[in-house]
């Protein structure tokens, strides 16, 4: 017996050494751990919990997981290499275990195992959605008050005690290969640099000192003693999210992952407005490996294609441009996302067309300050590039014609060789999202098309594209398509499913001459049923119940579905759509004709239905038909469906829908003060709440609003004239995500009916404020008078829309609301 244990202890402890797949099962794991719990003096529930530490988040996946024993979990939980990618994930981990052993275990018990979670970085939303959990909501308070201390104190070590400083850390292990902390609204270059160090800040006198001032002075920083020690790196780690760290100054982080984090090949940084392009050749020039870069930000909601501008101007600079300081050394860069970013200019792109010589993917979609040249020289530079996103740009003629012309340069190009033949550029293109560009020459763009033969991502929607474009495309690769809002019929669509058996996406709301009636589509249907699986869908003219009747066979695999104006499924359609598709995760639909009772049977169906949107539908919808739970639905929106709700229906809906994180409610007139009060206690972890002509919600200001601490995007229209002048200012002091606000000059509550704006240094993580009017004033706009001109004349809506980018801030009126 003793010879068997200490072989399957010699055994244990090989296996824990081993990174990458697990040799051992989760269930035999569990049994060698009861085994070993029934002996004296031995080492096999150390190794046992060692081995689940490390390989913990492989261990989630197991459907045994939940059959973990209580000690075991806690044990792992505890122990130094536990090896997760965020406290979130540990979090989901820890909630799932419990609710499957509610019934077994004491509530001391599972507070014992949540108090091991680092709730301070917890993302805001998450921890405060989880206010509702008994078991939680005394850490998420905790949580919560961490981040309110951190958030108006500078970070101090002396009140600290080790146990508190334990807490603040990001779990780094030698396996750690993915870091998340995206939306952790305290996370700062303090607590990232004291992830990264190996000690617990017994330091001595001098080294305390410079520790102390790299934490007041981020500039400080790279004066830090990193050459002291040697295992400040984590060679593992491949993968950093910082997105959404309104006190993380992206370019002092990147000081410290490139000292950490040698391996980096993938940083994900949404919404760091302040970082700019001189940062970006910064960043590359630190991290050699780093090859995949996000640095999205919200699009502007002006795209000069889709609004009448009346008016714009920029201010003065908030930051000099400093793109002329771009060094040329060729870069690993393959991927490059740029989303919104409208400081992003030709001459950057040129830079970038210059260092990223490897480059295959990039995104621009929403950069309205670049131009169709810009985008061509980059097209023309670049001869890896075969993924191209540049929605709502000016994308055009010129790119078009560059995407063209690169067949003679890659006949010269030895590297674009295939099986001893050339490929020309165009045959290599496998995604391109032009949606909303109007510049394109349709003769050109068809010659692309016959080229485009490994396409795989297509989407032409808002653009002027007819059939015998798209009759030219002759690729079979094609999985994603959407022609929203084109002239293209059921006849080029039919040409294109048929040859293209792996379609998954299939968009064509709003398109007029696409007929889903039977008799003109029955080769449509016929091409689709016979080769695809579809996993998303948005239809709209023409498609009925006999239709969905038609597409059966394709859409048992379908995710999402949105049905348009111009569709009807009916009753029936309705009735069996859950049965027809019974893994739908998303439901939009815009003026059907529905009931409580199709209402309540698709969402006791839909198990995994995470987001629901009834928009302007008709027919006996009362509140019946949303007593229904529904844990798993994060986003809904009842628009112009619901004006039957009143305070006890809200209160019904927090219960069945607990864990919202999106609302929006148009219409719903009997709503009032205290709605709020409502809204802010059953869903405290909402990033964005859209509330429109809903009573009197705003009548006496807006209070509890605030208590959803974890706001990212506010609409506040029509809902009763007691909005102070100051809110935004109020609210970006007291909502440290919020990043879009969307209110009306009627809701206004002082004698003038204007907003406050914030300063630029006073605005925090704000990047857009839009304000609408319904109808003209014939004063001059108090923003800038100098610059924004009053309307004399009748004008039903505009909207004074403020952007915020890394240069200016750009004041525009728009003569549409937006």
């Amino acid at each position: 017996m003793e010879m068997i244990i200490s072989k399957c202890m010699m055994w244990l402890t090989k296996a824990i050494s081993v990174n990458g797949v697990p040799l051992l099962q989760l269930n035999d794991l569990l049994s060698i751990w009861e085994f070993g719990s029934e002996l004296v003096n031995n080492y096999l529930p150390e190794l046992c919990t060692t081995y689940l530490a490390k390989n913990f988040i492989w261990a989630m996946s197991c459907s045994s997981f939940v059959d973990v024993p209580y000690d075991l979990l806690l044990s792992s939980t505890k122990h130094p290499n536990l090896t997760v990618d965020s406290e979130m994930q540990l979090c989901d981990a820890l909630l799932i275990w419990i609710s499957a052993n509610k019934e077994q275990y004491t509530e001391d018990c599972y507070i014992n195992l949540l108090k091991q979670i680092r709730v301070t970085l917890l993302p805001l939303w998450f921890a405060s959605g989880k206010k509702t959990y008994q078991s939680l909501s005394m850490c998420c308070n905790e949580s919560y008050s961490g981040v309110i201390t951190l958030l108006k104190q500078p970070f101090t070590m002396d009140p600290l005690q080790d146990n508190e400083l334990l807490n603040l850390r990001i779990r780094l292990t030698e396996l750690t290969q993915r870091v998340d902390v995206s939306c952790c609204t305290q996370m700062n270059p303090a607590i990232l640099l004291l992830s990264v160090l190996p000690f617990s800040l017994n330091l001595e006198p001098q080294l305390r000192i410079k520790f102390e001032k790299s934490l007041i002075n981020h500039e400080t920083i790279n004066a830090f003693p990193w050459t002291k020690w040697s295992n400040l790196t984590f060679e593992a780690v491949y993968e950093i999210n910082l997105s959404n760290c309104p006190m993380l100054p992206l370019k002092v982080a990147i000081e410290i992952i490139s000292y950490s984090f040698p391996s980096l090949r993938k940083l994900k940084a949404a919404n760091h407005l302040s970082f700019k392009t001189l940062d970006v050749m910064q960043l590359v020039k630190k991290c050699p490996l780093l090859c995949d870069i996000d640095l999205t930000v919200d699009v502007s909601p002006v795209i000069p294609t889709q609004v009448s501008i009346l008016s714009s101007f920029l201010s003065t600079s908030i930051l000099r441009s400093s793109s002329i300081y771009w060094h040329n050394n060729p870069s690993n860069i393959t991927k490059l996302i740029l989303e919104g970013r409208n400081d992003i200019q030709d001459f950057d792109l040129r830079a970038i067309s210059n260092i990223c010589v490897s480059i295959s993917y990039i995104s621009l979609r929403g950069c309205t300050s670049v131009s169709d040249v810009g985008i061509s020289a980059l097209i023309s530079k670049c001869l890896k590039l075969n993924s191209i996103v540049a929605c709502d740009t000016s994308f055009g003629q010129n790119s078009v014609l560059a995407l063209c012309s690169l067949n003679a340069s890659y006949d010269h190009h030895p590297s674009v060789k295939h099986s001893g033949r050339n490929i020309p550029h165009g045959c290599n293109l496998q995604m391109l999202h032009i949606g909303g560009c109007k510049g394109i020459n349709l003769s050109c763009f068809s010659k692309l098309m016959s080229q485009a033969y490994m396409l795989k991502n297509l989407c032409l929607r808002d653009t002027e594209v007819v059939d015998d474009v798209l009759f030219n495309f002759l690729g079979s690769s094609l999985e994603v398509l959407d022609v929203s809002n084109t002239k293209v019929s059921s006849a080029v669509l039919a040409h294109i499913i048929g040859r293209n058996p792996g379609l998954k996406c299939l968009k064509t709301r709003g398109c007029n001459n696409n007929k889903f009636l039977h008799h003109e589509s029955k080769n449509l249907f016929f091409e689709v049923v016979r080769s695809c699986k579809l996993e998303e869908i948005s239809v709209g003219w023409g498609f009925s119940y006999l239709s969905l009747q038609n597409l059966k066979p394709s859409l048992s695999s379908l995710k999402e579905i949105e049905v348009g104006l111009g569709g009807s499924l009916g009753q029936d359609g309705l009735k069996w759509l859950p049965v027809i598709s019974p893994l739908l995760e998303s439901v939009v639909l815009y003026f059907q004709v529905i009931s409580d009772d199709i209402i309540i049977n698709m969402l006791e169906s839909l198990k995994h239905l995470k987001s629901f949107s009834l928009c302007h539908c008709l027919g006996e919808i009362s509140s019946l038909g949303f007593k229904v739970r529904m844990p798993n639905l994060r986003k809904m929106r009842l628009e112009r469906v619901a004006p039957w709700m009143n305070n006890v229906d809200l209160v019904n809906l927090t219960h069945n829908c607990a864990n919202l994180i999106e609302l929006s409610l148009l219409g719903c007139p009997l709503l009032n003060s205290e709605s709020q009060k409502i809204i802010s206690s059953g869903w405290p972890g909402l990033i964005s709440i859209h509330l429109e002509e809903c009573g009197e919600i705003t009548k006496n200001g807006v209070v509890s609003l605030f208590d959803c601490c974890a706001l990212e995007d506010i609409l506040l229209r029509h809902n009763g004239s007691g909005i102070q002048k100051g809110f935004i200012h109020e609210a970006v002091t007291k909502l440290p995500m919020l990043r879009k606000i969307s209110l009306d000059v009627c809701d206004a509550k002082d004698r003038d009916k204007d907003f406050d704006i914030p300063e630029v240094d006073n605005r925090h993580f704000l990047s857009h404020v839009k304000i609408a009017r319904c109808k003209s004033h014939t004063h001059r706009c108090i923003f800038d008078p100098q610059h924004v001109r009053a309307s004399t004349v009748s004008i039903h809506r505009e909207t004074l829309v403020l952007v915020w980018d890394s240069k200016h801030l750009t004041t525009t009126l728009v003569k549409e609301r937006v």
